[in-house]
């Protein structure tokens, strides 16, 4: 498969290991930290395989700027946090980020 399509569903799955460490609260609720739980290892080992073939660097900034900008997204969503200005200018400067790592990046 792909390294970048590894690592945009690693990216994909942080976004719910974030969230769900919401839900879980603080690991007290089963099935949320059970799904929490899976979605970081299937997130990491996502990323491992993509790292085989995609510089470290960039997969590591791109995972984490995935998952960053999800989880605040869903957090404005879902947990009614910030929608200020100031806040998405900065959610949009890491996604400018993310496409240019990946037009740098071979692969």
């Amino acid at each position: 498969m792909n390294a970048w399509l590894l690592l945009l569903l690693a990216g994909l799955l942080e976004i719910v290991w974030a969230v769900g460490l919401k839900y879980a609260d603080g690991f007290t609720k089963p099935a949320a930290s059970a799904i929490t739980i899976a979605a970081m290892a299937a997130s990491m080992y996502l990323l491992a395989l993509a790292a085989r073939t995609l510089p470290i660097g960039t997969a590591y900034a791109v995972w984490t700027g995935i998952g960053a900008v999800g989880a605040a997204l869903l957090g404005m969503m879902l947990f009614a946090e910030s929608t200020s200005i100031v806040r998405i200018v900065c959610i949009a400067l890491i996604v400018v980020g993310i496409v240019g790592l990946k037009l740098s990046a071979p692969g």
